[in-house]
């Protein structure tokens, strides 16, 4: 059976060139990096490597890295971290955000007390950037604001300068969960005004359970994780020399061919949009992603104007065609709730039809899409 992977937007396959260097860092380079002798010091050398990798790209310092077992570990420890150590009494967010964040924030509003505020959103889920303004300017209580850089489920882009400078305006904090724009999108940190930022190296090309929170100096977090003195007495634990590795290759990767690959990418999206269109005239496309300036171009959304029978057996019928892709994001698998993303921004009638996520990579070709395309068509017929 044929197998086209369209789901890279919950993760994505390794590359090769990471592989084998995780493969030499197992066998050749064993030593805790704790250690004073030689096998602990060259383990060592490479995780600061790493670091400096990573700051260079982002026009950071190393000291502002610090390495997490991903995403949802850096979000939680930031957001944990700020209300506890830095004096955040109001939390700003939207309702659309991973859940990484959403359930963190909840947590925190009924632990410390502290006030919780949503965003409104527009008809594509786009946060008003108007209403943002009026809540930092309620009152003069610290505040954070944790808005993501680009949308996991619809791809919508985030504009990010943007909030940056109300934050400053406003002496707010400002987190964004760029689990999905981190490795596609380039950085300057000198110049994006963001004091928190987080990254999961799966998301481009990179091994899972690995991933890194970027925190600006000065802030004064205090450490979530206790124990040695490992990340500079930030994170404590015995430091995953293999997977920082593949982080780093994949990360370096990324970036050295991200003109390339991104271009290559969306033209894939790009093309997409256009056959579907065509081979589905009612098909619509959630909140931005099918607008290639307002939107990631790793991924779209689409509504498909299917029967309610066919459209409970949809994703299903994909999966026996060989295409993997999902209905929302994997971190809902399981779950009998619907996409919360999709709930705030669909309309009722748009609500009891499918939505099925299509993300891309480097890897995916035309001719793939013509197959998942044509799968689409021929299911709508029959």
């Amino acid at each position: 059976m044929r197998k086209v992977y369209l789901d890279s937007a919950a993760t994505t396959q390794v590359r090769p060139e990471v592989v084998t260097r995780m493969q030499e860092a197992l066998s050749n380079c064993y030593g805790n990096p704790s250690s004073s002798h030689s096998f602990g010091r060259s383990a060592k050398t490479g995780i600061e490597k790493a670091r400096k990798t990573i700051a260079k790209q982002l026009n950071a310092h190393p000291s502002e890295i610090v390495f997490t077992s991903g995403g949802t570990e850096a979000d939680n420890m930031i957001l944990r971290c700020a209300v506890r150590d830095l004096g955040v009494k109001t939390l700003i967010t939207s309702r659309i955000e991973h859940h990484a964040v959403l359930h963190t924030v909840c947590e925190l509003e009924k632990e410390y007390g502290i006030e919780l505020q949503y965003v409104d959103l527009d008809q594509n889920g786009n946060p008003d950037l108007a209403h943002l303004e009026s809540l930092l300017q309620i009152d003069d209580h610290k505040k954070l604001v944790s808005l993501m850089h680009v949308n996991n489920e619809i791809g919508n882009l985030l504009d990010i300068d943007s909030v940056a400078e109300l934050c400053k305006e406003y002496n707010a904090l400002f987190h964004s969960d760029t689990v999905q724009s981190i490795g596609h999108f380039s950085w300057d940190l000198q110049k994006t005004s963001l004091h928190f930022l987080t990254a999961a190296a799966h998301k481009f090309h990179g091994p899972k359970g690995i991933g890194f929170a970027y925190i600006k100096r000065n802030t004064g977090l205090k450490p979530l994780i206790l124990g040695g003195s490992q990340e500079r007495g930030f994170r404590a634990g015995t430091e995953p020399f293999h997977n920082i590795i593949g982080l780093e290759e994949a990360f370096s990767l990324a970036y050295s061919n991200l003109e390339t690959e991104s271009k290559y990418v969306a033209g894939l999206k790009r093309y997409f949009l256009e056959k579907l269109q065509e081979a589905i005239p009612e098909v619509k496309f959630n909140g931005e992603s099918g607008n290639m300036e307002k939107s990631t171009y790793t991924l779209v959304n689409a509504c498909l104007p299917f029967h309610p029978e066919k459209a409970m057996m949809l994703l299903f019928h994909l999966d026996l065609k060989g295409i993997a892709c999902s209905a929302g994001s994997a971190c809902q698998s399981g779950s009998n709730q619907g996409s919360h993303v999709l709930s705030e921004i669909l309309s009722e009638e748009d609500k009891n039809k499918p939505s099925i996520r299509f993300s891309f990579s480097k890897f995916n070709t035309k001719d793939e899409l013509d197959y998942v395309i044509q799968v689409l068509r021929d299911y709508n017929k029959d």
